[in-house]
């Protein structure tokens, strides 16, 4: 649905890529094969792996491509962080599917997942340990901050009453802390110096805000098909996002029904529908656009510090691409 993301327009991403897959891989692999079939489940599933594309094309901004082994570790640790928390994800949703497969929890049960997902976590650290004390911390705090991000998202579902605060601390939590994670390991394994990194990881805050309000807004606008996922989800499991909190405020007629509708699971097709169009009828949708293409005017201006190159300029453009993916 969404157009493919510019970073992978960078000359020799594709093959960077490949050996990401590789090493991703070859990551998971146990002494035990049913841990290993477990921990691989979702990475065979496979992915857009932004996140490792992401520190890939930092460090392109300091080396040449193609990058140095450590980089493709450091691309493949918060991969598996992000893979990992997906597991747990799964379990706590009781999701049935995970990127078009059986989600792991569905197929071999909560205790299993959670305990692969626990691997996972583990490896990614191994990883980040092997890459030296500053990016272990760093991996360290960021699965820190993705736990203190969910928490902040459960302690208000249902809640027809979450603000803008709470919504902006949640996300900065569970989806910016690993993209801005993804770049600063990036730009520290590929010898970008100070201002260079502590650039690239305000950029990668700033991306992941914007990224996660797009997802948000997919989510009450797209299709099932769009999506690949059932569309409404977030409203129907009591997650009130950015355009369900912009819409609540407007005081309508149409918010007035919206927040007689919310509070509670939404478990039949015409609610969801319904609630998805009480959001869709005003301006909460383009309200909540701009705020994402606020924060990618704010990530490509983080960019402008670092010395002209082609990473730079597709690091930029992979910014401004993601309100494309909102569908006509």
């Amino acid at each position: 649905m969404a157009p493919p993301s510019p970073l992978l327009a960078l000359p020799g991403m594709t093959d960077e890529l490949v050996r990401v897959e590789t090493a991703l891989r070859e990551s998971v692999i146990a002494e035990d094969p049913h841990l290993t079939e477990l921990a691989s489940h979702l990475i065979q599933a496979g992915g857009k792996r932004l996140r490792p594309a992401l520190a890939v094309a930092v460090a392109a901004c300091a080396q040449s491509i193609p990058v140095s082994d450590e980089v493709v570790l450091g691309g493949v640790s918060v991969e598996l962080v992000q893979v990992g928390s997906l597991y747990h994800d799964d379990v706590m949703d009781e999701a049935e599917t995970r990127r078009g497969v059986e989600s792991v929890n569905a197929r071999f049960g909560n205790l299993r997942a959670i305990l692969s997902g626990d691997y996972l976590l583990a490896k990614a650290s191994e990883i980040a340990a092997s890459l030296g004390t500053e990016v272990a911390g760093l991996l360290a705090a960021t699965i820190g901050r993705l736990c203190e991000g969910q928490v902040r998202e459960l302690q208000k579902v249902f809640d027809v009453d979450r603000d803008e605060d709470a919504y902006f601390g949640a996300i900065a939590g569970k989806t910016a802390s690993l993209f801005s994670a993804a770049c600063r390991i990036g730009g520290i394994v590929g010898g970008l110096d100070r201002d260079g990194i502590d650039a690239v990881t305000t950029f990668g805050q700033r991306y992941g805000m914007a990224f996660q309000i797009i997802d948000d807004v997919l989510d009450v606008v797209a299709t099932d098909e769009q999506l690949g996922k059932p569309a409404g989800h977030d409203m129907a499991e009591g997650i009130y996002t950015l355009p369900v909190i912009r819409a609540l405020a407007v005081g309508d007629d149409a918010a007035v029904e919206l927040r007689e509708l919310l509070g509670r699971p939404l478990t039949e097709t015409a609610e969801i529908e319904r609630a998805r169009k009480l959001v869709k009828a005003g301006g909460a949708i383009d309200d909540a656009v701009d705020v994402a293409s606020r924060y990618g005017v704010e990530a490509c201006g983080a960019l402008a510090s670092l010395p002209p190159s082609d990473a730079s300029e597709h690091l930029a453009a992979a910014a401004t691409a993601l309100v494309a993916s909102i569908p006509g």
